[in-house]
């Protein structure tokens, strides 16, 4: 094995035992034995444990910062940019478990390595720039940028590590639900949001024709009810009829009085 595929091999194993039990639970002595290596092959190579879980931090703090940049900058349209970096992120946490785990953790203390935290400034930094743009273009007061960033960038990740654990639903499914948050607001929530523009307009178009056939079930029932009120209105006006059935027509009573005077 070559120098450049032994360091490899130990910032593989360095990297699961990093994210199963951190560096502080982590020793030489482990990642040399599961390398099949000597410890001062360890220590050739990165100095320590501390130099190795340096690299492999920075590594992944390189490796989510460019799949999430490059998803903000892919897509045109700011819905898409939101939902692309939300499947970005999702994705780096589906194929990379041990290296989000690691990220989480915040780095150790004294690696000089960056943290998850630091992650997501950058990351926000980057929405910060985009949304202060945006907010320009439309006369919002771009001041307000940075933390509207800062709120969608931490939505995102807080929901990204509470999916680290459960995997339930699928990534898409937690993209759009994420997306359909930020993007409508809990007033405007779409029933089955959908990361897929095709499948969200046949929804929409659904809740369209939905919304037509209650608007219209709604008018021919409130006809129905205006005709029943109607019908009941004219039934009680036949039956408030004269209460005194005694009484003579009118011409009658005058022809009366005309005889009695002639008499």
């Amino acid at each position: 094995m070559t120098g450049k595929e032994r360091r490899e091999q130990l910032l593989t194993i360095g990297r699961t035992l990093f994210a199963e039990r951190g560096l502080d639970g982590t020793s030489v002595e482990e990642i040399a034995s599961a390398a099949g290596v000597s410890k001062p092959v360890v220590y050739e190579h990165f100095g320590g444990k501390e130099g190795l879980y340096a690299v492999v931090v920075d590594r992944e703090f390189e490796r989510l910062l460019s799949l999430v940049t490059e998803a903000l900058n892919s897509a045109v349209h700011y819905r898409s940019k939101l939902e692309k970096a939300a499947l970005g992120l999702l994705a780096y946490i589906e194929e990379n478990p041990d290296g989000f785990r690691i990220l989480v953790r915040d780095s150790h203390g004294g690696t000089g390595t960056g943290s998850y935290a630091s992650l997501l400034s950058e990351i926000a930094g980057e929405v910060e720039h985009i949304l202060a743009q945006e907010f320009k273009r439309h006369g919002y007061d771009d001041k307000a940028a940075p933390m509207y960033a800062q709120s969608l960038v931490g939505m995102v990740a807080l929901t990204g590590q509470w999916w680290l654990d459960v995997r339930k639903p699928g990534r898409e499914e937690v993209a759009a639900h994420i997306v359909n948050l930020a993007w409508n607001g809990l007033s405007g929530l779409e029933p089955r949001p959908n990361v897929d523009p095709k499948r969200r307009r046949k929804e929409l178009e659904r809740m369209e024709k939905q919304r037509e056939k209650a608007q219209a079930k709604a008018e021919k029932a409130e006809a129905k009810a205006a005709a029943r009120t109607e019908k009941a209105q004219r039934r009680a006006q036949r039956e408030d009829g004269p209460e005194d059935e005694g009484l003579l027509p009118a011409d009658e009573t005058v022809r009366d009085t005309t005889e009695i005077a002639t008499f």
